[in-house]
């Protein structure tokens, strides 16, 4: 039987789990053809882009499939009816495999790379989830609009000298920003650079070196990836550093205002009276600094690139915003939440493109995986989030078009559930998922009311890959925006399938049946 994160003598697992240790049948599941010995499914790999690499072969293979790479088999799964199966809490877990795995050197057992028997993630989860709940997001929200101050400053000086801006990279600045000034009191003074932060080149750079290892044979790694395990150490010995520095002088200062850090230095569990040591402090922060802006950068660069291709839905979402937030020049919290077609603009990018791709799961006691496939205790499959997102029987013949009315309360209604999941599944789930909601819409409305965004008519879509999703070389032109006078900016309808009392009070969008059970969070 392959072991489970919970084994005899409760012993972490050791080493990766091929599937063929987990899966009794799994003959019948399918993979790709022209599978070569020793090596497996390697003619055509991409290995610059495996996560779409796997896309290809999943239109052609089906709704769960298996790949074979230097003999290590994988297996995958998107279909809606079998992603809820994997989704029931009480059969399956979280599974800590490939990629997130490779990050365990630097982020350890922080919420996102804990195993699920180690004791620090319930831990932490218990002492930060309070971190993230609406009184903590209100007290956020006047810096989440200082940073994108800055960044619309950073855009208009781009503007006055008639150049184009760089998406991701901006997006990239504006997020490291918040989170380190929300969550740990920190500038990194990300938009007085010419070039990005140290901590950012140093965060790509284990990203990319944690996706590489999965691509080359495992006794070979020391010899193939020699120079990149030099340049890995030192990046992550840069990660350590900057976050060490953070951490001594919030020590030194005491000057914390109940943000993140404040409660990882000082907060002791509610019922055990338990502390995170120093050397878990380090890596939730780390854990909190990448995570909490990589995702949330890709999601806001691939909603601007819609946004920017589609004038017909950037003018629906514009006359939104000046609906709702009028002249104001500082929207308040709650005016965030009534921005309801910004938000499925960026539910729908999410949905085309989570910057989160995969989630893996593992079977908690042998089972039969939606009444077809027998799993034993221990084995695992990763779901591919962008094939679940477009699967057809879900989301239509067209799931490839961008249609934020996707969103509609009704639409949302009429799905079933575990079938949008860009914040993974379960009790581990994003616990900073509200975070990164509110930010992005507030960002996204503050762009939309101060510009209109023009792509290069030549460029064409690219993803780049490492572990996360991002448009690659993705530029925009500005113009600013003269805005319409105020009799006219009242042409946007109330979604006529909202109940009026709703409406009233402006609630979030409604509670999916994946969400966490936490506050709408998890890890």
């Amino acid at each position: 039987m392959a072991e489970t994160t919970k084994t005899r003598g409760n012993r972490p697992p050791k080493g990766f789990r091929s599937a063929e240790r987990g899966w009794p049948e799994l003959h019948r599941i399918p993979h790709p053809p022209r599978r070569l010995p020793l090596l497996g499914d390697v003619l055509g790999i991409d290995r610059h882009r495996p996560l779409q690499d796997s896309l290809r072969h999943a239109r052609a293979l089906g709704p769960i499939f298996r790949r074979r790479v230097f003999g290590n088999e994988f297996v995958l799964v998107w279909g809606a009816r079998l992603v809820a199966d994997l989704a029931d809490e009480s059969r399956f877990a979280k599974h800590v495999g490939l990629g997130v795995a490779n990050l365990r050197p630097v982020a350890g057992d922080g919420l996102f790379t804990a195993y699920n028997h180690e004791p620090n993630w319930q831990l932490a989860h218990d002492v930060l989830a309070p971190g993230f709940s609406r009184e903590a997001m209100e007290g956020y929200h006047g810096m989440m609009l200082s940073v994108a101050g800055r960044l619309t400053d950073h855009w208009d000086r781009r503007l006055a000298a008639g150049r184009t801006v760089d998406v991701p990279g901006d997006m990239t600045r504006l997020t490291l920003e918040t989170i380190a000034r929300t969550g740990f009191g920190h500038d990194f003074g990300s938009f007085e650079r010419d070039r990005p932060h140290p901590f950012v080149t140093a965060m790509v750079g284990t990203l990319g070196y944690a996706q590489r290892l999965n691509t080359v044979p495992v006794p070979l790694a020391p010899l193939l990836l020699r120079t990149a395990t030099r340049r890995n150490a030192a990046d992550m010995a840069c990660l350590n550093r900057t976050v060490d520095e953070l951490v001594a002088a919030r020590r030194r200062s005491g000057a914390g205002e109940g943000d993140l850090l404040d409660r990882m230095l000082a907060t002791a569990h509610p019922v055990t009276g338990e502390r995170l040591s120093p050397q878990n402090v380090r890596k939730q922060v780390i854990t909190f600094l990448v995570a909490g802006h990589e995702t949330t950068s890709g999601a806001l660069s691939f909603a601007l690139y819609y946004l920017a291709r589609h004038p017909e839905i950037a003018a629906r979402a514009r006359a939104e915003v000046d609906r709702v937030w009028g002249d104001t020049p500082h929207p308040r919290y709650d005016q965030v939440a009534r921005l309801r077609y910004v938000r499925r603009v960026l539910d729908e990018s999410l949905r085309l493109w989570p910057t989160a791709p995969a989630f893996a799961r593992e079977a908690r006691e042998d089972t039969v995986l939606a009444g077809e496939h027998p799993m034993r205790r221990g084995a695992w499959a990763l779901v591919l989030t962008p094939m679940l997102h477009r699967a057809p029987e879900v989301w239509g013949p067209d799931p490839e078009r961008f249609d934020p009315d996707r969103f509609t309360p009704a639409a949302v209604r009429a799905r079933p559930p575990h079938t949008f999941k860009p914040f993974g599944t379960g009790a581990r789930a994003c616990i900073g998922r509200q975070f990164a909601l509110h930010e992005a819409t507030l960002v996204l409305g503050l762009l939309l009311r101060r510009y209109e965004l023009h792509a290069d008519p030549g460029y064409r879509l690219a993803v780049t890959e490492r572990l996360t999703l991002m448009p690659e070389g993705l530029r925009l032109r500005l113009e600013r925006r003269h805005r319409p006078p105020e009799g006219a900016r009242h042409t946007v309808p109330l979604d006529q399938d909202e109940p009026a009392a709703a409406r009233r009070q402006h609630p979030a969008e409604p509670r999916s049946a994946g969400r966490c059970p936490v506050r709408g969070a998890g890890d």
